[in-house]
């Protein structure tokens, strides 16, 4: 294994899974690749509807069956292919080795277990504890995740709980047999700022303690500029680039990136403030792809060519480190003969 592999805890090799419905093959996610380095946090971002979920449930092994199918690709952890394991060899990974905070914590957890009992079941279903050690653990961790009281609030429902506490439960079982790789889709959807920051503060440490590497799924690029050491940009099923944080904030290269970025808010411009600029039209339908460059409807040049309404461009790395799917992006036409 080169250099380059053993940087990393997980690399995604052409993954497509979809879904087949009564209307027709909804795909959902097309030939994604990307890598996550060792103690590193990845950020996937993109529109709601873009893939970004099902990419995270695809490396979980939890796409629902028979509906939802990972029709092609590789999801290598740690030098294996996890698309090749049992769900019995699944279960002794998820949850240990990798581990996931799913969005919405209130629909997440069990409403007719304490927040103990789901906390403990995966301590002694991985770290082979009794109850009574189980238990105690789940006290610590709650304790760990910034929740007064624990003793206490072991022993009651997610109900009782608010928002940002089921939160914080939420990433108590996701770290309690300290994984390797921790995804967490939209971890502080619903929350106010301050909560939003108090969770993502508490991720950052405890990525630092148990040197885990991180997936962040998110649409909050504030987050993933403050958070994220590399991203990638997930459009209509595909990547469509992926940089380093500081590189996709100087220098975005694919217009969907870049009509993301012009549509945040720029505070300090005083007088001359304008109005937010937007992408023209609607994410399109899994359902009914357009040919070509998915984003070629919306995008001001690509509307015009003939190239990018039949042909789609497939990623590329474009520079050192950079990758890009657009015939537009600077070195793609030369990446390509390469």
């Amino acid at each position: 294994m080169n250099n380059k592999n053993k940087n990393k805890i997980l690399s995604i090799e052409g993954l497509s899974t979809h879904f087949f419905t009564d209307d027709g093959v909804a795909r959902a996610v097309q030939d994604v690749s990307f890598s996550i380095k060792k103690g590193k946090t990845f950020a996937l971002v993109g529109e709601s509807g873009c893939g970004k979920s099902v990419t995270a449930l695809s490396i979980m092994g939890l796409i629902p069956a028979p509906q939802g199918k990972i029709v092609s690709g590789k999801v290598v952890f740690n030098d294996c292919d996890l698309l090749g394991f049992t769900e019995k060899q699944m279960r002794k990974i998820r949850g240990n080795k990798i581990a996931m905070i799913f969005q919405e914590p209130m629909t997440s957890l069990n409403p007719v277990y304490t927040v103990g009992n789901q906390i403990a079941e995966a301590i002694k279903l991985h770290q082979k504890k009794n109850a009574y050690q189980a238990w105690k653990e789940a006290i610590k961790m709650l304790q760990r995740v910034g929740i007064s009281q624990p003793e206490q609030r072991v022993n009651e429902y997610p109900h009782q709980l608010s928002g940002g506490m089921c939160q914080r439960v939420m990433i108590a079982m996701a770290v309690s047999c300290k994984p390797t790789l921790l995804i967490a889709d939209e971890p502080t959807t619903a929350l106010d700022v301050t909560i939003q920051a108090q969770i993502l503060d508490l991720l950052d440490e405890l990525q630092q303690e148990n040197q885990m590497s991180i997936l962040l799924i998110t649409h909050d690029l504030g987050v993933v500029a403050e958070r994220a050491d590399d991203v990638a940009v997930m459009y209509a099923s595909r990547i469509v680039e992926i940089a380093s944080s500081q590189e996709l904030f100087e220098n975005p290269l694919h217009p969907y990136t870049q009509g993301l970025l012009k549509s945040l808010p720029q505070l300090g411009l005083g007088r001359k403030m304008k109005r937010l600029s937007t992408i023209q039209g609607n994410v399109p339908d899994p359902l009914h792809f357009p040919t070509g460059c998915k984003f070629h409807p919306r995008c001001s040049i690509g509307c015009n060519d003939k190239r990018c309404r039949e042909i789609e461009p497939e990623l590329i790395e474009v520079e050192a480190g950079r990758f890009a799917a657009c015939w537009y992006a600077p070195g793609y036409e030369k990446a390509e003969v390469k």
